[in-house]
């Protein structure tokens, strides 16, 4: 065989290769996108059985809700609230 004929044999092989690498690339992402698609759904299902289990019509408008917001937590004064000038004072 001529030098040109095993290099155009070579490109086919070569093009040929790719293609398999590009649909298997191209099966590997529809599979990804299944998963997330079927991890929504579930994620989905659970928020919506624990909704059904807990009985709350809506988790962010009720007062026995489990989300507390940082108000709660916040001073009641700012007198307990320490400004640099204090901690300065204090070292000496």
């Amino acid at each position: 065989m001529s030098f040109e004929t095993m290099s155009l044999l070579l490109n086919w092989m070569q093009l040929g290769a790719l293609l398999a690498i590009v649909f298997r690339l191209g099966h590997t992402f529809e599979l990804i996108a299944n998963t997330q698609r079927e991890l929504r759904r579930a994620i989905h299902h659970l928020g919506e059985l624990r909704v059904a289990e807990l009985g709350i019509d809506n988790a962010f408008s009720r007062p026995g809700s489990a989300f507390v917001s940082p108000s709660r937590y916040a001073p009641a004064t700012t007198e307990s609230i320490m400004d640099p000038d204090d901690l300065a004072s204090t070292s000496l």
